[in-house]
């Protein structure tokens, strides 16, 4: 349908809906409908003429003479012209002006374009974001058992691990190592210098020495302590000489040399073989007093600390914090690409659990469920002005003359409808009219 373009029916699109204007073009698919459209008006314009026909040829048959019957089908005939005229004006107001006229309350589409979006967002605001429509909806299809299901089933829970790793794969390549790194050690660094550690390890290493864990660690030293001076012996003996004064013999150096390595020989082997040694025992204190000085000593605390800012601070430390989210984001990647990795066969026996349990658990399924329709029902009303003003901020996005070409090629043929029926009941209309009319006046 031609028509004008008045200067109401084309309005900038807000800022930010530039791109939607394409929304609106046409596609091929719209071609194709158009094509149905101009098809259905040839035929209701085509019954249009077909009515003004019979009219003319009924009227000229009655002032011949041809009898009551051409009376009832010229009337028929007249109010199916009128049937057809009335619902042509009526679709074609719709999208533009009928005959180029500048009627009010024509060209619909194009001049309340805005308005319509506005009013359609609002409708889809009150009749389908709203918290009752939404949490009815989700409750009626019952997606804890659904979803149960579904993952019950084996290939659908490697699908789901599959698309897991996938996701996996994709977030820890977009992320830079440097920028993890930046924020793993921040957040370790943060974390160490807030946690004091020397109670933590003072109650750690008194339930260590409570349990007698230290001892292997003790006769580990003692065993390597007595090997050493074994295969040291001239060191031993070396170091003891030279701590001598320079005026005693060599000899006298040598054999206090050899004494008191034989004697740290036996000292060590003692320790090593002796369960109840002194020594032993001695280190059990030593251990249990330095515990309790961990906790309780302002001194040994405050040294304990002072030891781990130095060693946080380390460059060495430092690189291998960073390091290590490098380690452990190769073994995630492998861990992901690998069908037959722990990592994926766990998260498949879990969605296998999960969905078991989802489709035998009612109390679970209705956790679930209640999850669900709280999260859709806090989108719903806190983002529900956001999406209806997409819907209006795009509509007023389109160009109007597009807008009504697209909306009339979707429609239109339905609306052609409209024109055809008008004029089948117009005609009967007429025709009934007519016949009681002639019935009354006799």
């Amino acid at each position: 349908m031609a028509g004008t373009q008045q200067g109401t029916g084309r309005q900038a699109p807000p800022r930010g809906t530039g791109g939607s204007r394409n929304l609106a073009a046409f596609t091929a698919a719209d071609v194709e409908k158009q094509r149905g459209v101009r098809q259905m008006k040839a035929i209701a314009t085509g019954a249009l003429a077909l009515a003004a026909l019979v009219y003319a040829l009924a009227t000229w048959a009655e002032h011949a003479g041809a009898g009551a019957w051409a009376g009832y089908v010229a009337a028929a005939a007249e109010a199916g012209m009128v049937g057809a005229l009335a619902d042509w004006f009526a679709v074609t107001a719709l999208f533009t002006r009928p005959m180029g006229l500048p009627i009010p309350h024509t060209a619909i589409i194009r001049t309340k374009k805005d308005q319509l979006g506005q009013n359609l967002g609002d409708f889809v605001g009150e009749n389908f974001l709203s918290a009752d429509v939404v949490r009815d909806r989700l409750r009626a299809v019952g997606i804890g058992s659904r979803l149960g299901a579904w993952l019950a089933e084996p290939a659908h829970a490697d699908r789901v691990t599959a698309e897991l790793a996938a996701a996996v794969r994709g977030a820890l390549e977009v992320l830079r190592d440097t920028d993890v790194q930046a924020v793993i050690g921040e957040a370790i660094n943060r974390r160490a210098d807030a946690q004091e550690i020397a109670p933590g390890l003072g109650r750690m290493l008194e339930r260590v020495v409570a349990d007698h864990g230290h001892r292997r660690a003790l006769d580990l030293v003692a065993a390597r302590a007595h090997d050493w001076l074994v295969e040291h012996r001239s060191s031993v003996l070396d170091a003891v000489a030279g701590g001598a004064p320079g005026w005693t013999p060599r000899f006298v150096d040598q054999r206090i040399g050899d004494r008191v390595y034989r004697e740290l020989v036996r000292f060590a082997a003692e320790i090593r073989d002796m369960p109840d040694h002194p020594a032993r025992g001695a280190v059990d204190r030593f251990l249990t007093d330095f515990a309790q000085d961990l906790q309780a000593d302002e001194q040994t605390r405050a040294r304990v600390e002072r030891l781990k800012s130095e060693v946080l601070a380390r460059d060495e430390v430092q690189e291998l914090i960073a390091s290590a989210w490098s380690s452990v984001r190769a073994m995630i990647v492998a861990a992901a690409e690998d069908e037959h990795s722990q990592l994926r066969l766990r998260v498949r026996a879990s969605l296998l659990s999960l969905g078991q349990r989802l489709a035998a658990d009612g109390r679970l399924q209705h956790k679930v469920d209640d999850w669900i329709e709280g999260a859709a029902t806090y989108v719903v009303t806190t983002y529900r002005t956001e999406i209806t003003s997409l819907i209006s901020e795009t509509v007023a996005g389109w160009d109007a003359d597009q807008t009504a070409r697209k909306i009339e090629a979707n429609i239109g043929r339905d609306l052609q409808f409209i024109r055809i029926n008008g004029t089948v009941v117009g005609a009967l209309a007429g025709l009934a009219i007519h016949a009681f009319t002639r019935l009354l006046g006799g």
